[in-house]
């Protein structure tokens, strides 16, 4: 004879539906692009990890996170000309973005609505963080931001305009930094390295412009009354201009 189910059942069942669910979503997660969204909408809804390692393994990335040299360099064995000095976890603890990189939007590019996207992210790198505030905001705040004063940044709509934003990224360049950073790789990468480049590498159109205001002005590099929103801007892009590289860019500027 047939026992009748008991509210012990359901909750074991429930439980293990759950599990399945996890543990599907886990293991069938694309490894590149943009996860299908559900009636045009998509909210992370996978397996949440603290810790770097574990979040490499879960979206399988293939290359290892990079180490730093005596410089605080970050050196990518596999990207020679990409050389940031903050990684993704120190951008976000700084102060970046008015508290606004990760808010809900509407991507013209995928056609889809994205919502609770840190949740991707190896929590430890959002420690200390007040989410609404600094990470999810829908409105910007430059009193979030490292430089007080300095509000930077372009609109998603000129971004995505402008052509910069691909659907495997649909946040942009930060959302591909945080993914590369933990050893994702695509076809899409030597385009963003490129874009890191002219905006901070060596001959940097936002690094040579903040190195010409320091030697003009006849102060030291690190200076932040000097152009509080060239910095930010530059921090966005996961650098800070240290004393080795002021040297280095000072002798091309034109007095």
């Amino acid at each position: 004879m047939k026992r009748a189910a008991n509210s012990n059942d359901h909750k074991s069942e429930a439980k293990k539906a759950k599990g399945e669910k996890l543990i599907a979503h886990s293991s069938t997660k694309p490894n590149k692009g943009t996860p299908p969204g559900t009636e045009g909408v998509y909210v992370y809804d996978g397996v949440i990890f603290s810790e770097d390692e574990e979040v490499r393994k879960r979206d399988k990335c293939t290359e290892p996170i990079p180490k730093r040299n005596s410089d605080g360099v970050l050196i990518f064995p596999d990207a020679k000309e990409f050389h940031p000095n903050m990684t993704p976890k120190e951008v976000l603890q700084a102060g970046s973005f008015g508290g606004t990189y990760f808010r809900p939007i509407t991507s013209s590019v995928t056609g889809l609505k994205y919502n609770k996207m840190w949740n991707e992210l190896p929590q430890n790198w959002l420690d200390g963080l007040k989410i609404s505030k600094k990470i999810s905001s829908c409105a910007y705040d430059q009193t979030v931001n490292t430089y007080l004063e300095a509000k930077c940044g372009g609109s998603l709509d000129m971004w995505e305009s402008s052509g910069w934003i691909k659907k495997i990224d649909p946040y942009g360049w930060f959302m591909w930094y945080c993914r590369f950073y933990l050893g994702r790789r695509n076809e899409d990468d030597a385009r963003q390295i490129s874009r890191w480049k002219n905006c901070a590498g060596p001959k940097g159109r936002w690094k040579g412009n903040l190195i010409g205001k320091i030697a003009r002005a006849g102060t030291v590099y690190d200076n932040s009354a000097i152009s509080p929103v060239v910095r930010q801007t530059l921090q966005h892009w996961a650098y800070k201009l240290n004393k080795k590289d002021y040297e280095v860019g000072k002798k091309r500027v034109k007095m």
